[in-house]
């Protein structure tokens, strides 16, 4: 038997362990209760064939699921939320656990006839396999099972995608979360039907975008969804930058660049591979326990720092087609495209119904994405810089200085040099260094406010205050000044010179 599966006894007994078994045998217990026929389904079938955890458990009914859904809930005093009113689906979570019910009519199988790929084809009688464990048979019409063992994504129907065609996404995010090919013939299918996607809701494109984007290496999804021809039909504006020719010191051009940035990115979060001087190029790259926490933060539902970082790299360069330049000698320049590409992207996101916080954090890590270069041009950056640097860039200072280092591999490919790389990764440690030491140590109290400035000074309030302050606050954070006195002449100074 193939690595890739379990016995089907192991996945029933999977199925019947304390954790899960005991909120299956909740509903189980009032599902029985009120004669209505049930099944598990889907991923929960799949995954325990084939070892895997999993806390979404689909289960359908054969009666109307929303009513069954918020009746469960009520009894096992859960939470009922309704998902689908029109394809009458229904959730109810219960600690960690979500449970979908759905709703089918005639039999199980005609069921499955309607779900998308034949390893999510699958059911077990939820009864059966609780209560007559001697019953219980996994119902397996369109050969899903084989499909585990070959490991690969394959259609129910020739038509699964036009009947929903959030399914194109789902084949790619499915082979990208259990490593699994996509079938021939069902590629074949995705590429005629490639242009649905832009049908589906913004809402739902985001959901399965950020899911391909949580799995490890996800440049080669991306990579995958472009062959397929669904990368530029979600995002219409990267089309333009493919064959768009960049300076000499880059080896790929726009398009290219902008996934080999995915590629970056998870590389140097320590979550996929590097095929050019991957070794040397790692071992110099910063990385702290506390690193590892602050890009695995959750940022809004689905989303985390590492996953939205990737979605700004692939993003990164969108305004470069429309702001190419080529000097009389030659030479290539992309002015203003940080700040361009930011809005641009910020209205694709908002498109695709992003949270305000995501496209904020994208749209700050594409503004500022020069910045770290820009700040050391010769040696370490100076206090001053460093103070400036995260005063604006907020929240998003240290993903846009791991976005710096992700850009410099995906510009540089295979003609990276390494000491160039090692005076830029000793750049990007020590301003890191600098940030996760302040946010460590306990920050200076002001040495002066706005009431000083008023009483001691006869100011007036307002936006003079505030800039007076601001340069208070920057020399003091450079350790220009230390005391109130020293506070108080600078400000005297700053007088002066207005």
């Amino acid at each position: 038997m193939d690595r890739r599966e379990t016995s089907i006894k192991q996945a029933f007994a999977r199925l019947t362990e304390p954790t899960i078994g005991y909120v299956l045998a909740r509903v189980n217990d009032f599902l029985s209760e009120k004669r209505i026929e049930a099944y598990l389904v889907g991923g929960i079938v799949r995954d325990a064939l084939l070892g895997r955890e999993t806390a979404d458990i689909d289960i359908a009914v054969a009666a109307d699921a929303l009513d069954v859904a918020e009746k469960t809930a009520n009894a096992l005093e859960g939470h009922y939320v309704l998902l689908d009113k029109q394809n009458r689906i229904g959730r109810v979570v219960l600690d960690e656990w979500e449970l979908d019910f759905s709703t089918f009519e005639g039999t199980i199988e005609q069921d499955l006839a309607r779900r998308d790929f034949t390893v999510n084809a699958m059911a077990i009688n939820l009864h059966h396999l609780l209560e007559e464990a001697a019953d219980a048979q996994l119902i397996d019409p369109f050969k899903g099972r084989d499909d585990l063992r070959r490991g690969v994504i394959r259609a129910v129907k020739e038509d699964i995608f036009t009947a929903d065609p959030a399914r194109l996404l789902r084949a790619v995010r499915h082979a990208a979360e259990l490593d699994f090919k996509i079938e021939k013939s069902t590629v074949t299918l995705i590429q005629r039907d490639a242009n649905l996607i832009a049908k589906v809701a913004g809402e739902r494109i985001r959901e399965e975008l950020l899911r391909i984007l949580a799995v490890s290496d996800s440049g080669r999804s991306l990579s995958t969804l472009d062959k397929l021809g669904l990368l530029t039909v979600i995002f219409p504006e990267l089309a333009e930058s493919k064959g768009v020719e960049q300076p000499i010191e880059h080896f790929w051009d726009v398009f290219d660049h902008s996934l080999k940035t995915v590629s970056a990115v998870d590389f140097l979060l320590r979550r996929g591979n590097w095929e050019y001087h991957g070794k040397e190029a790692l071992d110099t790259a910063p990385w702290t326990p506390a690193l590892e926490e602050h890009f695995a933060a959750e940022v809004s539902h689905g989303s985390t720092r590492r996953s939205l970082l990737k979605l700004a790299g692939l993003l990164h360069d969108i305004a470069k087609p429309q702001t190419k330049t080529t000097e009389a000698g030659g030479r290539v320049r992309f002015l203003g495209h940080p700040v361009d590409g930011a809005a641009v992207a910020a209205a694709m996101l908002t498109r695709l119904r992003f949270s305000a916080k995501e496209i904020k954090l994208v749209e700050t890590v594409i503004e500022q994405h020069m910045r770290p270069t820009q700040m050391s041009q010769e040696g370490l950056p100076t206090p001053r810089a460093i103070y400036r640097f995260f005063r604006d860039t907020g929240d998003a200072g240290i993903d846009i200085l791991f976005f710096s280092l992700a850009d410099h591999l995906a510009a540089r490919g295979p003609t990276l040099d390494i000491s160039h790389w090692r005076e830029h990764t000793g750049m990007i440690e020590y301003v890191v260094n600098q940030r996760l030491a302040r946010d460590t140590a306990k920050f200076p109290s002001k040495l002066v406010d706005g009431n000083d400035l008023i009483e001691k000074f006869g100011l007036e309030p307002g936006p003079r205050i505030g800039e007076i302050l601001e340069a208070v606050r920057e020399a003091q954070a450079a350790g220009e000044i230390k005391t109130r006195e020293e506070a108080l002449e600078l400000v005297m100074v700053f007088l002066h010179k207005l």
